[in-house]
C-alpha cells in the first residue's frame, strides 16, 4: 500500500500549440520558472516544464498534428487555478492582465464557497483562476 504522507500531485500536463507563448504568459503573470525544452523527434513531441513557487509544476506539451480544440467546456481538466495572495494581489493582477489584453472572463468575484477569484485565459484559451482564499 502506499504511503500516503508522500502521495503528491506531481504535475499537471496541458497539450498548447505553441510553448514558449504559453510559458513567456506564465512566466510574466505568475512567475513561472520555464524548464529546459525536452524534445523527441520519433514521436514529433516537445514540452517544458513550469515551475511555481510551492512546489507545483505545469508541463506544457505539444506534439505535431495536435492543433485543434474541441468545444469550449469538455470533459477532463477545466481549469488551473493559482493562489496569488490577498484579493489586493487579485485585483492587481486582473488589472494587470486586462491592461495588457487579456481581460477577465469571469469576475473577480467572490465565490458561493469562499474563495475570491479571477478567471483569464491563457494565449491558448485554457481558463485560469487567479485566486485568494
Amino acid at each position: 500500500m502506499s504511503d500516503p504522507t508522500v502521495i503528491r500531485v506531481e504535475h499537471v500536463g496541458l497539450w498548447v500549440r505553441d510553448i514558449d507563448v504559453v510559458a513567456a504568459f506564465y512566466a510574466r503573470y505568475f512567475g513561472a520558472r520555464i524548464g529546459d525544452r525536452y524534445q523527441n523527434p520519433r514521436k514529433r513531441f516537445e514540452s517544458r516544464f513550469l515551475g511555481f513557487a510551492g512546489g507545483a509544476r505545469l508541463e506544457i506539451m505539444r506534439r505535431a498534428g495536435m492543433d485543434d480544440r474541441m468545444d469550449d467546456e469538455q470533459l477532463g481538466f477545466a481549469h488551473v487555478a493559482i493562489t496569488v495572495g490577498d484579493e489586493a494581489a487579485v485585483d492587481a493582477l486582473a488589472a494587470r492582465l486586462t491592461a495588457d489584453g487579456h481581460p477577465p472572463v469571469e469576475g473577480p468575484r467572490r465565490t458561493g464557497d469562499g474563495y475570491y477569484e479571477c478567471v483569464v485565459r491563457d494565449p491558448e484559451g485554457n481558463r485560469v483562476e487567479i485566486m485568494a482564499r
